[in-house]
């Protein structure tokens, strides 16, 4: 949050040529008698002065060498007229202290710039800023004033060489209940809280917010949080990036502007239905589309649920021949992928200009790439005989994009993929593939550490929605209440409430978790509860129910249900908590970074190899793969310090098997990965979790598809 007043920067002289350009040199300056001047109304500085006695001091011995300016007062009886300082208070605070000091008289001769009234506010906070900084009551007062004179948005921008969004976050500042504007003054409210409750232009709403909140709830987030409860964060929600905020207000949906974010999203959605309802719009519109393919059947969801997804087999696609234009295409593709990649090598490590060159090669090699995997993804068809038979879910991603999984059967239907099975060699080869166990990709102990991070991120997550918090503490015990309509409920889930707290759990399974941003914010929530509950368990009811039930309470119950989270597994499979962290719409990337210490020492080398090829380039992932496992974990680290790729296991896929640009492990390699095997061999599930962890259809990638596409042209 930029909440701050900014202070204007230019220097005197800047000052000067700003206020002769917006004023002009028609306004000449002149004298005035000394009993004439007076304190300006207008004046910008409203607190007390200082360093006046050496000012008059200076003035004496040498003159008032800067004029001042000055606006005619109203109401000027007799033949003198009266002029009110705008700018230059502490030099007339000095002539006044030299009058009663008797070194000057009534009519000594003051050199002063005459403007109007409505410019005189604005060359105040001007002048002012240059000198000692203003306190921030007064920058808003000023720029409140401005605006109830007329002046325009663009008008005060120029005039204080400020961008239009500051003029507008300083006016929204200042149009905050005048109750609360004056705590800024008495230093009893910051500019940030202030920000947080501008979120409403109503002053009744933004004095009752700040009057009910005790200590820590007066903290911004916890306030914007008061105003929002019921509205969606833009910012955060997959349906808004789907739909389009514009989309939203030109179908006439009202926008909760936060002015004081850098994100182009920032905001509220006040009307849910009519989200949901354009979202829905959306979605349709797309499965008529795919639809018209000839699928027998298409679905749509907002987040997908592998769960559900689980009851369907996938059938896999045909792969066509390229055509003309295709086979020209993807040569020249692969032309320039080869000739960008030479590129890449022949840059000088000592020029100056390498890294920046280096950055812009990887960006057109990154594009190239994915163009390839474009084309080579379009040869992949599905016959009239398998559209006829299977459908296709249209699935909004965590990111707000389509996602479209084609080719889908369920388990329980009449037609399965299994009848291309014609021969019984065919079935006993198929039943063998089946039953060989792949080996993980990541051991149990880095599934725990990961996992845990994850739910530490959750808890975190929570926090800060508390009403995400209620359901998913309502889900486990709703079909309790209700056994007549939903059973027993799921024998595992992501909430154990017969648990005690996963504190100590979640540190053991990570013991980088302390040092996490999620754990900063669950630790710093914590102290302040133990600070807020009442010591005695006998006092803890009547604490309770003295507390706001919208408020405090719903917030404790965020923070003690995140305590009861139960996510951290030993196993790749998808859990049952993804369902929370999608509801949460939880960005993994905003709490877990791939380092060495986190990830890369405890994988293998073809794993950071395909990570690489995944996350950058297949360069950067051939490189990886000439060096030894230290080197390439510590290149993997330095590479995807930009880039927001997340382990499977820290989203809702399913973890891929490692295709390693044929790398072959040398003695080297396997004295480097003696870690990441011993910890493999702990990785086979038992009994127990086995049904935690149920079996998922592949997530389908570029790369899992261009094996498939191999497969296929090889037969």
């Amino acid at each position: 949050m930029h909440a701050q007043v900014e202070t204007i920067t230019a220097d005197i002289a800047e000052t000067t040529t700003m206020l002769e350009t917006h004023f002009g040199n028609e306004q000449p300056i002149v004298t005035v008698p000394y009993s004439s001047l007076r304190r300006s109304p207008l004046n910008a500085r409203t607190k007390p002065l200082s360093g006046i006695p050496g000012l008059a001091a200076n003035i004496r011995a040498k003159g008032l060498l800067q004029n001042l300016v000055v606006h005619e007062m109203k109401g000027t009886r007799g033949k003198q007229r009266r002029y009110g300082v705008c700018a230059g208070q502490r030099r007339e605070a000095a002539l006044d202290l030299l009058y009663e000091q008797k070194h000057i008289a009534a009519d000594y001769p003051v050199p002063v710039r005459i403007v109007s009234e409505g410019e005189a506010l604005a060359i105040s906070l001007i002048e002012n800023s240059e000198r000692e900084g203003l306190d921030p009551f007064d920058v808003l007062r000023s720029y409140r004033m401005l605006a109830e004179e007329g002046r325009s948005v663009d008008y005060i921008a120029a005039l204080f060489s400020a961008s239009p969004l500051t003029v507008k976050r300083r006016m929204k500042l200042a149009n905050v209940s005048p109750k609360l504007l004056g705590l800024l003054r008495e230093d009893s409210i910051t500019l940030d809280q202030l920000a947080a409750l501008a979120l409403s232009d109503d002053h009744e709403m933004q004095e009752l917010i700040w009057s009910e909140a005790n200590e820590w709830q007066r903290q911004p987030n916890y306030l914007r949080q008061a105003i929002t409860r019921a509205e969606i964060d833009a910012s955060r929600s997959r349906l808004v990036r789907f739909v389009g905020l514009s989309a939203y207000e030109a179908a006439g949906g009202y926008v909760r502007r936060d002015l004081f974010s850098d994100d182009e999203n920032a905001g509220f959605i006040a009307d849910t239905e009519l989200l949901q309802r354009l979202a829905g719009e959306k979605l349709e519109a797309v499965a008529g589309e795919v639809r018209a393919e000839g699928w027998n059947w298409t679905e749509t969801r907002v987040e997908r649920d592998v769960i559900e997804l689980n009851r369907y087999h996938r059938l896999d696609p045909l792969n066509r021949p390229y055509t003309g234009d295709e086979q020209r295409e993807i040569y020249a593709l692969t032309a320039r992928q080869d000739e960008l990649a030479e590129q890449y090598d022949a840059l000088a490590e000592d020029d100056e200009n390498a890294y920046e060159e280096g950055e812009r090669i990887e960006a057109e090699l990154n594009s190239v790439t994915a163009a390839i995997r474009a084309l080579e993804t379009r040869t992949l068809t599905w016959d009239a005989e398998q559209m006829a038979e299977a459908g296709a879910f249209i699935i909004l991603d965590p990111q707000g994009n389509l996602t479209i999984e084609r080719g889908l059967i369920r388990r329980d239907g009449n037609a399965t993929h299994d009848t291309a099975v014609t021969t019984v060699g065919q079935a006993v080869a198929t039943l063998n593939e089946a039953n060989r166990k792949p080996k993980p990709v990541h051991s149990a102990k880095l599934c725990q550490r990961l996992t845990a991070h994850r739910t530490a991120a959750i808890h975190a997550e929570l926090i800060a929605q508390p009403s995400v918090a209620l359901a998913a503490l309502l889900f486990r015990l709703v079909p309790v209440a209700f056994p007549e309509r939903y059973g027993v409920g799921p024998s595992r889930d992501y909430l154990e409430l017969n648990a005690t707290s996963n504190h100590d759990a979640l540190l053991k399974a990570a013991d980088d978790l302390s040092a996490s941003t999620a754990w900063d914010v669950i630790d710093a929530q914590r102290q302040q509860w133990l600070a807020a509950l009442p010591r005695n368990l006998a006092a803890l009811l009547p604490w309770l129910t003295g507390q706001d039930a919208g408020t405090t309470l719903l917030d404790l119950l965020a923070f003690c249900t995140g305590t009861l989270l139960d996510g951290v597994t030993g196993t790749e499979g998808p859990h049952a908590i993804n369902a929370l962290s999608n509801a949460l719409h939880l960005d993994m990337a905003r709490y877990w970074t791939p380092t060495r210490a986190t990830y890369f020492d405890h994988v293998s080398k073809s794993r950071i190899v395909d990570v690489a090829m995944q996350a950058v380039s297949p360069k950067v992932a051939l490189d990886l793969s000439k060096m030894k496992k230290g080197d390439a974990s510590a290149t993997a680290e330095m590479r995807l310090a930009k880039s927001d790729w997340l382990p499977e296991i820290l989203t809702d896929r399913e973890v891929p098997p490692v295709r390693a640009l044929g790398v072959h492990s040398t003695p080297d390699d396997d004295a480097d990965e003696d870690e990441a095997g011993a910890e493999e061999a702990e990785a086979q599930p038992d009994a127990e979790s086995a049904d935690e962890s149920r079996t998922a259809w592949p997530y389908p990638t570029a790369a899992n598809m261009a094996n498939t596409e191999t497969t296929q042209r090889t037969a």
